[in-house]
């Protein structure tokens, strides 16, 4: 069988034999033809791609003998005049036709994108990760595409060894796992999931103290490189492991002690990336679908419980920076569940875009050229059945972000923030739930509290007691399952009446609550939940 390996030196081969590729140049021409995917790559591009800047005036007659030569390599017993199955013409360029089980880059990436109960993730992303044999692409580090690839599957690895570690967890292996994981936090620091997955295997082994310990390197890593304490997530682990909550107990039937199958390996233990919940027996991809529970809380599902997958997001992306939205679409291509319909670059592209596409949500950036993305999200909540938008922002200023959530958006994320967090805040709005960043709450609530303003909607007069604390509620950032929860009811009760607050105070969006309750004095900055 004829086969392409891309994860390490770059490669062909029949069964067990290597295939001679040629030189550099000509091995590139079949790794760029990779990397589309199966896509036909116009031999413009190829030029351009494989000669930046000045290519030789022989160029095309260059990239036709590479091309020949590479046909003969990869099918060589096919006759002279007989058209190529492998490497095929598609004017006007070529393109590589092969299975996604040929391609070890494709077979990987299919593997990260494939949920299942524990046992299967862990099985397959094992043999996953097995297939990575260094870095990816490295012969081709000269060239744009190829880094840029390369980086897209060194992200894709790091979400397939969260995920197999997540696995692992679930399944009683954290004694095997914490020397792996130990390894990976320390080499990329600034990854949130990689502390809360070591800090809950060292807890499930009966490490308290080293689990809390844990957390504190990592409180102490982000203040001093991004001046930011430890996000939602982790702070409501540290929380529960001081209350010593049983959610955090191992699964049943499990010891924490329990060795896995096998360890993380050096193929995997390196690097993990995000998730949303604080040590829940529920798969990742479940988890990030699942608002977060309220502080020192347990969660209000059985662990074994059945879990119905979230409906699919049809995003649009927004951001003047293509790097920010190539990271966007890693991020959320390796997600099930999401699919980006669309992409602007600033907020004319945007609305056009939203309006063709019709999608569920917009990610968009505050901060661009021509026009800015609060006016284009004023723009495109003004129109009949809008779509939710969550805003994007580096630091951005308080003015933006308050005149953001008074527009109506469903409340926005920092570019800086951990993936999970970005994919709790759009599957938070998916339902309806406004998220604000824990972040820059309640230094953003403190300065706006209690200001009156002309266009503020009307008082809360005429509400009772009722409404007005389901209205805290609301502002204080519990979802409508935890609204449920603490005020023991239906969650559907507790859907209608935020419906029914909504046309009381002439709003149409969540987040617009939590403005009204801090304007009207009805929710103090000191009240927020964190």
């Amino acid at each position: 069988m004829l086969t392409f390996r891309a994860l390490g030196p770059f490669q062909a081969r029949h069964g067990d034999t290597v295939i001679d590729l040629g030189g550099q140049r000509q091995m590139a021409v079949l790794a760029r033809l990779l990397v589309a995917g199966g896509r036909a790559v116009p031999v413009s591009v190829l030029i351009d791609e494989l000669w930046p800047g000045e290519p030789p005036a022989q160029a095309l007659s260059t990239i036709q003998g590479y091309v020949s030569r590479l046909r003969r390599a990869l099918e060589p017993g096919r006759a002279p005049r007989e058209e190529a199955e492998v490497l095929v013409s598609a004017p006007p360029g070529y393109a590589l036709r092969a299975s996604s089980d040929q391609v070890d880059a494709w077979r990987f990436e299919r593997a990260v994108k494939t949920g299942g109960e524990p046992a299967m993730v862990w099985e397959r992303l094992d043999a996953a990760l097995a297939l990575w044999r260094g870095p990816a692409l490295a012969e081709f580090s000269d060239l744009s595409w190829a880094v840029t690839e390369a980086g897209r599957l060194e992200e894709l690895r790091l979400i397939a060894v969260e995920r197999r570690a997540d696995a692992g967890l679930l399944l009683g292996h954290s004694g095997a796992l914490v020397p792996d994981l130990e390894a990976h936090a320390s080499a990329h620091p600034l990854r949130e999931e990689a502390w809360r997955l070591l800090a809950l295997a060292l807890y499930r082994n009966g490490r308290q103290g080293d689990a809390l310990g844990a957390l504190r390197r990592a409180r102490t890593l982000l203040r001093e490189e991004l001046g930011l304490d430890l996000g939602a997530t982790l702070q409501r682990l540290e929380s529960d492991m001081l209350a010593q909550a049983v959610h955090l107990d191992p699964p049943p039937g499990t010891t924490g002690r329990a060795a896995g199958p096998g360890s993380a390996g050096t193929g995997s233990a390196g690097n993990t990336g995000s998730t949303a919940d604080t040590g829940s027996t529920e798969s990742t991809t479940a988890r990030a679908a699942r608002p977060p529970s309220p502080s020192g809380t347990s969660p209000d599902a059985s662990p074994r419980e059945p879990v119905t997958a979230p409906p699919e997001l049809r995003v649009v992306v927004v951001d003047d920076q293509a790097l920010v939205r190539t990271g966007l679409r890693v991020v959320l291509d390796s997600e099930p569940g999401f699919r980006i319909v669309g992409e602007a670059e600033n907020g004319e592209q945007a609305i056009a875009v939203v309006r063709e596409t019709r999608p569920d949500l917009v990610l968009m950036d505050i901060q661009m050229p021509r026009l800015d993305g609060l006016t284009a999200a004023r723009r495109i909540l003004a129109d009949e059945a809008p779509p939710k938008v969550v805003m994007m922002t580096t630091f951005g200023t308080d003015d933006n972000l308050y005149a953001a959530l008074r527009a109506g958006v469903s409340g926005f994320v920092l570019k800086t923030s951990a993936p999970e967090q970005l994919i709790t805040a759009m599957r938070a709005a998916q339902a309806g739930d406004a998220l604000i960043d824990p972040a820059v709450t309640t230094r953003l609530i403190a300065a706006f509290a209690g200001r009156t303003d002309p266009s503020a909607p009307p008082g809360l007069a005429g509400l009772g007691d009722t409404e007005l604390d389901l209205l805290k509620l609301v502002a204080r950032g519990l979802t409508n399952r935890q609204i449920a929860v603490t005020l023991a009811v239906p969650e559907v009760t507790v859907s209608a009446a935020v419906v029914k607050l909504l046309d009381h105070l002439g709003l149409f969006d969540r987040a617009q609550l939590v403005v009204t309750a801090y304007e009207s004095g009805l929710v103090n900055p000191g009240d927020v939940v964190r």
